[in-house]
């Protein structure tokens, strides 16, 4: 399980669930939602790492990676993550797609003097 800047996931196969976002203005408790799903997300069976950014202008993107289309789909029925999602829904992202990938091939470069190598 990786939550580094760029996760450390194992030889594929394994799933990418991509959310692409954009905000609505204000926090209104995002951050702390958005910190404690990626927390409870870690916790899951299947779990492989997650990377997010989002830029000045509100849109973000999260990707997390599970080992299984099952790990995903029993993510997405999680309680407090449900919770989570209407609110999404009602009050944080003016637009949003969620889209579910298979990943068949990886590769990285980590240089020696970066400081996540």
């Amino acid at each position: 399980m990786s939550t580094a800047p760029i996760a450390t996931t194992p030889e594929p196969p394994y799933y990418a669930v991509i959310f692409t976002s954009v905000r609505t203005g204000g926090e209104r408790g995002y951050g702390a939602m958005a910190d404690k799903m990626v927390q409870l997300a870690a916790q899951q069976p299947g779990f492989l790492g997650v990377e997010s950014v989002r830029g000045a202008d509100g849109t973000g993107i999260t990707v997390s990676y599970w080992d299984s289309e099952l790990a995903i789909a029993n993510w997405k029925q999680h309680a407090e993550h449900q919770v989570a999602q209407q609110l999404g829904r009602e009050v944080w992202y003016a637009d949003f797609a969620l889209r579910i990938a298979k990943v068949e091939r990886a590769s990285r470069l980590v240089k020696a003097e970066h400081p996540t190598a």
